[in-house]
């Protein structure tokens, strides 16, 4: 079942359709709690650094990080649905998303 990425605390612009599979891959991209300038988030909710967006869209990838080996790193490139969504964020200049289903 598609979810709707959408913004918080804005009318506009309309929800973006996702693969649900897009509701564990966006953990990939948020910027971390505790950061300076990162909200308080609810349930659902992710905050991503227009920067780091704009990064990662240029760079065409992701850099993982073993949780248990923090010096085993892989890229992983961007799928279409991730570049569209980047491409979303940016061209509407989001930060604070909510995933629905």
């Amino acid at each position: 079942m598609p979810i709707r990425v959408t913004p918080v605390g804005r009318d506009e612009p309309a929800p973006l359709p996702m693969p649900d599979r897009f509701r564990h891959e966006v953990t990939y991209f948020m910027t971390p709690a505790g950061e300076p300038g990162v909200p308080h988030l609810g349930p659902g909710e992710y905050f991503v650094r227009l920067t780091d967006a704009r990064k990662v869209l240029d760079d065409g990838c992701i850099e993982l990080v073993s949780p248990l080996d923090s010096a085993m790193r892989a890229e992983v490139e961007l799928s279409e649905d991730h570049e569209r969504w980047l491409e979303w964020m940016i061209a509407h200049e989001l930060e604070h998303i909510v995933l629905k289903s």
